[in-house]
């Protein structure tokens, strides 16, 4: 399956070892343009960026992108349709597009995915997986307490083998309406 590689920049952010990778884009023209993603172990490499984040992050809000959506359901990602952030809908990649490594507890931390399409969202890490799909309008995020650990993020579009472009703010700056919030 050709899913688009965003041209990526690296964090200045956690440690990371960056590998290039080729993708073809095949358009009118045709293009071939090399992307960068970051080596990392987890459950499987990641598609695109990844961090490392601890207490009092800069920038804050950090910001990742990449494209969402896939074949997989998110509830077979997720292990379940159901979390106590939302339903696990949309359709992902197999293997997650970012991972997250918190170096510390956080007391407070949200992800929120912005895109001009509809899509979904699901974490997996310590203490098991949450989804989400409408944080706020059509953007999912799940806000709240977090333990130390890696975490996969998949970012899924509601229609199954529907591409879209997006930004996921990571932020420790707890607004007014958090949103979905996980304990």
């Amino acid at each position: 399956m050709y899913k688009p590689v965003p041209n990526l920049g690296e964090k200045s952010v956690g440690k990371s070892l960056w590998a290039g990778i080729t993708t073809i884009a095949l358009m009118a023209v045709g293009v071939l343009s090399l992307s960068r993603v970051q080596a990392q172990s987890v459950q499987s490499p990641p598609i695109f960026e990844n961090v490392t984040l601890g207490p009092r992050f800069s920038p804050d809000p950090l910001t990742i992108r990449g494209i969402s959506g896939g074949e997989i359901a998110a509830q077979k990602i997720a292990g379940r349709s159901e979390t106590a952030t939302g339903p696990c809908v949309g359709f992902t990649d197999d293997k997650p597009d970012h991972t997250v490594v918190l170096t510390s507890f956080f007391n407070f931390l949200s992800i929120q995915v912005q895109s001009p399409e509809d899509t979904t969202l699901v974490i997996k890490g310590p203490g098991g997986s949450w989804c989400n799909d409408e944080y706020e309008g059509k953007n999912p995020g799940i806000a709240g307490q977090w333990q130390p650990g890696t975490y996969g993020i998949w970012v899924g579009s509601y229609d199954k083998s529907k591409f879209n472009p997006y930004i996921i703010k990571i932020t420790e700056v707890n607004l007014l309406n958090p949103g979905p919030f996980r304990r």
